[in-house]
């Protein structure tokens, strides 16, 4: 037990040591503004979706706007979020939400199969979103989205919150301005999955709306394991961590590679466990490989399983994050920590003449300043979706067991019908994505 805490109190120390910015940066950064609440009065804001990230969304978008509704399927999660608005009106269908004129902002915290409808609803009614991530539960729906922006001119902000920080945005920068010479491979590491079953149905609870918490999906006997937080274990809702947390780190692979507008031409992956019959169908365990038309590399692999505890370096020393290699040094980044093969990779000043990326230091609060500028977020609709896209392909890749081809300009998987089908689904009546 001694040894171990010494190990973690070393962990930290050099975490904490790795983090320290360079002066050039901190100076940068320090130059711009914070997102602040306006002096105007603050906007309406809806949340749609009461769960735990969902209010944790709204309390953040509360420094910027009023929590004039709440919504969820659940009452459960709609007596919570009644603690904390007790003045908010209360639906239990998002779409009474979009009928209300008066509110211009809704944020989307919903179950990820619950995403691309509830937010092209609110883009329809000419309501800005801000929408947790993964983004989408397929390749069309982000396609869906991002005409949706482009039609009806709101804004839309990803809940991609690394975008918004100063580590990620920092490695990115270097790379993109040949710090690390020829960039060679990225490896993204993500937390393994949840691997258990068989679960057996239940009664629905009382106050709990199962089938339009469905919605859209194919109808099934209530199981509690398929909601609320484990719903992300089931590739019927979600993508297992790959979706999950892939959307995070993922996003900054693209990034740092330029490439956040595009995507890779070939994909492989292998699933490492076979799920138990009966349990969660997403797999826990994985290996991804993509290959994108520069000749970069990138790996997506899971973390071995039980090995992660909710903290950036679990008990057996395993990180997830991304590390860029390149042919001069490698830069590791995750949440709280940067580090470098060489500190001066980090520390030496960009020229004047170099790639800039633009920096937000609050992402919700660059959300309410696009609402304000009608300018486009630092995580908007498109960027959102390629992101999502790149967790997708290696999902149906894993679904397939076999190798893709991939055009990332078509958004096709090229010579492959099969696999194309897996880019859409269709949504159970009388849900549809052109009339929500």
């Amino acid at each position: 037990m001694q040894r171990n805490r010494r190990r973690f109190l070393q962990t930290v120390a050099a975490a904490t040591a790795a983090c320290t910015l360079p002066t050039w940066y901190r100076e940068e950064l320090a130059q711009t503004s914070k997102a602040t609440a306006a002096d105007v009065e603050k906007p309406a804001v809806a949340l749609v979706g009461c769960g735990g990230m969902g209010r944790g969304d709204a309390k953040n978008a509360s420094r910027f706007g009023r929590i004039v509704a709440v919504c969820d399927v659940d009452e459960a999660r709609i007596a919570e979020a009644k603690k904390l608005w007790p003045e908010a009106e209360a639906y239990r269908d998002f779409r009474q939400v979009m009928d209300r004129k008066d509110i211009p902002i809704v944020v989307c915290g919903t179950v990820d199969h619950w995403h691309a409808l509830v937010s092209l609803a609110a883009l329809r009614s000419q309501k800005d979103v801000y929408c947790e991530k993964p983004l989408t539960l397929t390749v069309e729906e982000g396609q869906l989205l991002v005409k949706a922006v482009r039609d009806t001119g709101r804004v839309l902000q990803t809940g991609s919150q690394q975008r918004s920080d100063k580590n990620f945005r920092l490695a990115c920068e270097l790379v993109r301005n040949g710090r690390l010479g020829k960039l060679k491979h990225v490896s993204v590491w993500l937390p393994s999955g949840r691997r258990e079953g068989p679960f057996q149905s239940q009664p629905t609870p009382a106050g709990f709306d199962w089938n339009l918490w469905q919605g859209p999906t194919s109808k099934v006997e209530y199981v509690p394991e398929r909601t609320h937080t484990t719903f992300r274990y089931w590739w019927e809702y979600s993508g297992g961590t790959m979706t999950d947390w892939g959307a995070h780190h993922n996003d900054i692979a693209l990034w740092g590679m330029g490439l956040e507008r595009s995507g890779p031409i070939r994909i492989e992956a292998k699933p490492l466990v076979e799920m138990i019959p009966g349990g969660f169908t997403a797999f826990s365990e994985y290996a991804v490989d993509y290959t994108y038309a520069n000749g970069v590399t990138h790996s997506c692999h899971s973390t071995p399983a039980n090995a992660w505890n909710g903290s950036v370096i679990d008990p057996k020393g395993q990180q997830h994050g991304v590390k860029f290699e390149g042919s001069d040094g490698w830069i590791f980044v995750t949440r709280g920590k940067i580090e470098a093969s060489d500190p001066e990779i980090l520390t030496a000043a960009l020229p004047t003449d170099a790639v800039r990326l633009p920096i937000s230091n609050d992402h919700m609060g660059n959300f309410f300043d696009a609402v304000r500028s009608r300018q486009q977020p630092i995580c908007e609709a498109e960027i959102g979706h390629r992101s999502a896209s790149v967790c997708h392909l290696g999902v149906i890749s894993l679904r397939l067991g076999r190798k893709l081809g991939w055009n990332p300009q078509t958004e096709q998987f090229m010579n492959d019908d099969e696999a194309n089908q897996y880019l859409r689904r269709v949504p159970r009546k009388p849900w549809s994505y052109e009339s929500v």
